[in-house]
Protein backbone atom coordinates (compact mmCIF):
# COMPACT_ATOMS: atom_id res chain seq x y z
CA UNK A 1 0.00 0.00 0.00
CA UNK A 2 1.43 3.36 -1.00
CA UNK A 3 0.83 6.45 1.10
CA UNK A 4 1.07 9.99 -0.01
CA UNK A 5 2.61 12.92 1.55
CA UNK A 6 0.24 15.58 1.88
CA UNK A 7 3.42 18.35 0.66
CA UNK A 8 3.31 16.00 -2.93
CA UNK A 9 -0.16 16.37 -2.94
CA UNK A 10 -0.60 20.11 -2.89
CA UNK A 11 1.81 20.67 -5.87
CA UNK A 12 -0.49 17.73 -8.19
CA UNK A 13 -3.20 19.89 -10.19
CA UNK A 14 -6.11 18.74 -11.35
CA UNK A 15 -6.65 19.41 -15.26
CA UNK A 16 -9.61 21.54 -16.74
CA UNK A 17 -10.13 25.06 -16.91
CA UNK A 18 -10.93 27.95 -13.98
CA UNK A 19 -13.96 29.46 -14.25
CA UNK A 20 -12.02 32.74 -14.47
CA UNK A 21 -10.38 31.38 -17.43
CA UNK A 22 -14.16 30.13 -19.35
CA UNK A 23 -15.28 33.42 -18.31
CA UNK A 24 -12.62 35.11 -20.14
CA UNK A 25 -12.92 32.86 -23.65
CA UNK A 26 -16.76 33.34 -22.94
CA UNK A 27 -16.15 36.93 -23.27
CA UNK A 28 -13.89 37.03 -26.26
CA UNK A 29 -16.42 35.20 -27.85
CA UNK A 30 -19.45 37.71 -27.74
CA UNK A 31 -17.07 40.25 -28.50
CA UNK A 32 -16.35 39.14 -31.53
CA UNK A 33 -20.07 37.67 -32.25
CA UNK A 34 -20.69 41.33 -31.87
CA UNK A 35 -19.03 42.46 -34.01
CA UNK A 36 -19.40 39.68 -36.75
CA UNK A 37 -23.04 40.07 -37.17
CA UNK A 38 -24.04 43.64 -37.92
CA UNK A 39 -21.28 43.65 -40.70
CA UNK A 40 -22.82 39.94 -41.92
CA UNK A 41 -26.49 41.69 -41.97
CA UNK A 42 -24.59 44.46 -44.07
CA UNK A 43 -23.27 42.67 -46.47
CA UNK A 44 -27.05 40.78 -46.68
CA UNK A 45 -28.58 44.28 -47.39
CA UNK A 46 -25.84 45.24 -49.98
CA UNK A 47 -25.70 41.69 -51.76
CA UNK A 48 -30.01 42.26 -52.00
CA UNK A 49 -29.56 45.85 -53.28
CA UNK A 50 -26.74 44.72 -55.90
CA UNK A 51 -29.41 42.31 -57.14
CA UNK A 52 -32.23 44.64 -57.58
CA UNK A 53 -29.66 46.89 -59.67
CA UNK A 54 -28.70 44.10 -61.72
CA UNK A 55 -32.66 43.22 -61.85
CA UNK A 56 -33.37 46.93 -63.11
CA UNK A 57 -30.65 47.13 -65.24
CA UNK A 58 -31.68 43.98 -67.25
CA UNK A 59 -35.25 44.86 -67.32
CA UNK A 60 -34.92 48.57 -68.77
CA UNK A 61 -32.28 47.05 -71.25
CA UNK A 62 -34.54 44.46 -72.10
CA UNK A 63 -37.45 47.15 -72.60
CA UNK A 64 -35.25 49.33 -74.47
CA UNK A 65 -34.14 46.81 -77.13
CA UNK A 66 -37.85 45.47 -77.74
CA UNK A 67 -38.66 48.81 -78.16
CA UNK A 68 -35.66 48.86 -80.68
CA UNK A 69 -36.63 45.96 -82.31
CA UNK A 70 -40.36 46.20 -82.45
CA UNK A 71 -41.14 49.65 -82.92
CA UNK A 72 -43.09 50.02 -80.31
CA UNK A 73 -42.84 49.71 -76.23
CA UNK A 74 -44.42 46.89 -74.61
CA UNK A 75 -47.54 46.59 -72.89
CA UNK A 76 -46.42 44.38 -70.36
CA UNK A 77 -43.48 43.19 -68.80
CA UNK A 78 -45.11 39.76 -70.21
CA UNK A 79 -44.42 40.77 -73.39
CA UNK A 80 -40.60 40.51 -73.17
CA UNK A 81 -40.75 36.84 -71.96
CA UNK A 82 -39.63 34.35 -74.07
CA UNK A 83 -38.06 36.41 -76.51
CA UNK A 84 -35.90 38.45 -74.84
CA UNK A 85 -35.77 37.33 -71.36
CA UNK A 86 -36.23 33.80 -69.95
CA UNK A 87 -38.78 35.53 -66.92
CA UNK A 88 -39.54 38.56 -65.38
CA UNK A 89 -36.91 38.51 -61.79
CA UNK A 90 -37.77 39.38 -58.61
CA UNK A 91 -38.34 43.24 -57.14
CA UNK A 92 -36.44 43.01 -54.01
CA UNK A 93 -39.94 42.50 -52.26
CA UNK A 94 -39.25 38.41 -53.05
CA UNK A 95 -42.04 38.71 -55.72
CA UNK A 96 -42.19 40.43 -59.45
CA UNK A 97 -44.14 43.57 -58.20
CA UNK A 98 -42.49 45.84 -60.46
CA UNK A 99 -43.99 49.11 -61.01
CA UNK A 100 -44.09 49.85 -64.92
CA UNK A 101 -43.59 53.85 -65.89
CA UNK A 102 -45.38 54.36 -69.42
CA UNK A 103 -44.28 56.03 -72.03
CA UNK A 104 -43.96 59.72 -72.49
CA UNK A 105 -47.00 60.70 -74.89
CA UNK A 106 -43.92 63.15 -76.88
CA UNK A 107 -41.74 60.33 -76.84
CA UNK A 108 -43.83 57.21 -78.16
CA UNK A 109 -43.17 55.33 -80.37
CA UNK A 110 -46.61 54.29 -81.67
CA UNK A 111 -49.01 57.30 -81.00
CA UNK A 112 -52.34 55.10 -81.18
CA UNK A 113 -50.58 52.52 -78.40
CA UNK A 114 -49.42 53.17 -75.25
CA UNK A 115 -46.60 50.97 -74.13
CA UNK A 116 -43.86 50.99 -70.81
CA UNK A 117 -40.97 52.93 -70.86
CA UNK A 118 -39.42 51.45 -67.65
CA UNK A 119 -39.55 49.78 -64.38
CA UNK A 120 -38.90 50.56 -61.02
CA UNK A 121 -39.34 48.72 -57.87
CA UNK A 122 -42.69 48.50 -56.01
CA UNK A 123 -41.01 48.44 -52.61
CA UNK A 124 -41.29 51.59 -50.52
CA UNK A 125 -38.56 50.53 -47.94
CA UNK A 126 -35.09 52.76 -47.42
CA UNK A 127 -31.95 51.15 -49.20
CA UNK A 128 -28.39 51.71 -47.09
CA UNK A 129 -28.08 54.80 -49.19
CA UNK A 130 -30.93 56.74 -47.34
CA UNK A 131 -33.06 56.85 -50.39
CA UNK A 132 -36.40 54.71 -51.42
CA UNK A 133 -36.18 51.25 -53.55
CA UNK A 134 -38.92 52.61 -55.70
CA UNK A 135 -36.93 55.69 -56.37
CA UNK A 136 -34.00 53.50 -58.23
CA UNK A 137 -34.70 53.08 -61.69
CA UNK A 138 -31.60 51.27 -62.85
Amino acid sequence: MKFRSQAGSSKVRDRGFTLMEMAVVITLILILVAIAVPRYEQMLVRAKEAKLHQNLTTLNKVIQEYSLDKKHAPNSLEDLVPGYIKFIPDDITGSNDWVTDPEDPEDQWDPNQSGIKGVHSASNEISSEGTPYSSWTH
